[in-house]
């Protein structure tokens, strides 16, 4: 039973982060044309193609890719509560959807932010995936950089912004057990 659970929570996990990745992509304005801009839009692109004739965009704001992350974390809690014989509490699993997207949103950004970190050191910014994880990351490092600039030639922004997240994790975690 443990490896059926482990086997769902990380395929729909998996399939939460690309969707909160397109939705990402859309609010930072990417390079759609990048190769991993291209495989986030095919991998999502079946389901928020018809939404998006149904539920318009607000503004720069992608509200169809939005409701497909919750719609998405919904299906994971209802089938893992499904499997264990849980109660479905149609309200309760709206609120715990809107909580689990926050907190994958979070444990997405700080996969990214290590991932840069990572081929900092080892690439030399030619890669496409370079070149994404730059234009995903910026708007909220730059902002941290104007504060304390690097030391010495050492960028502490991306230091800070993981502590930083790490923090909200763990006061969501606290304040929302799931």
């Amino acid at each position: 039973m443990n490896a059926t659970v482990f086997l769902i929570d990380t395929l729909f996990s998996l399939y939460l982060m690309v969707v909160i990745l397109r939705l990402w992509l859309q609010v930072v304005r990417a390079d759609f044309y990048n190769p991993m801009s291209q495989f986030v839009v095919k991998a999502t692109h079946p389901i928020v193609g018809p939404l998006r004739r149904v539920i318009p965009s607000i503004g720069r704001f992608d509200t169809a890719t939005f409701v497909l992350a919750i719609a998405v974390c919904a299906l994971k809690l209802i089938t893992l509560g499904l499997m264990f014989g849980g109660s479905l509490n149609p309200v309760g699993i709206a609120i715990l959807s809107v909580i689990g997207v926050v907190k994958e949103t979070l444990s997405l950004m700080f996969w990214v932010l290590l991932l840069r970190a990572i081929l900092s050191w080892v690439s030399q910014g030619q890669s496409p995936v370079d070149y994404v994880l730059y234009q995903l990351t910026e708007p909220f490092l730059a902002p941290i950089r104007k504060v304390i600039p690097p030391l010495g030639g050492l960028d502490l922004s991306v230091l800070i912004a993981i502590i930083a997240l790490q923090f909200l994790q763990l006061l969501i975690q606290d304040t929302f057990p799931m």
